[in-house]
């Protein structure tokens, strides 16, 4: 089965913390399920990182890539398509980044997994983490 990952799921995944549920960390270890981190999540991070809001052991530009290697997830890019099918969605969320992520999961057939319940009220298949 095919994921994509909210930000603090990445956040977490990558500092194994114990506020992953226990179905997401299932669905985080099995190899059998392809998991994708948007590129709209390491803009989150490299955002929230230079703005001193968000502390994590290496810059952005180190600690993104290694971590996903690290952990064997996969890159997904941001089409004009994911960008522009925002405009499609309902107002549940103003953040432009969860709106991404929720865009990306409907056209790409994902699952997102989210601790967001705001993004979890989307007509998209969720997994709350």
């Amino acid at each position: 089965m095919r994921y994509s990952i909210d930000t603090h799921v990445f956040l977490w995944a990558a500092a194994d913390s114990e506020r992953l549920s226990p179905l997401a960390r299932a669905i985080l270890e099995d190899p059998e399920h392809e998991i994708l981190v948007s590129a709209a999540v390491a803009w989150e991070i490299a955002l929230k990182w230079s703005l001193g809001k968000l502390h994590i052991p290496l810059s952005p530009i180190h600690y993104v890539p290694s971590r996903m290697t690290k952990l064997g997830f996969r890159e997904l890019p941001i089409s004009f398509e994911h960008m522009l099918a925002i405009t499609a969605l309902p107002k549940l969320h103003a953040d432009p980044f969860d709106r991404i992520l929720v865009a990306q999961a409907q056209i790409e057939d994902l699952t997102l997994l989210s601790a967001d319940t705001a993004v979890l009220a989307y007509p998209v298949k969720t997994v709350h983490a």
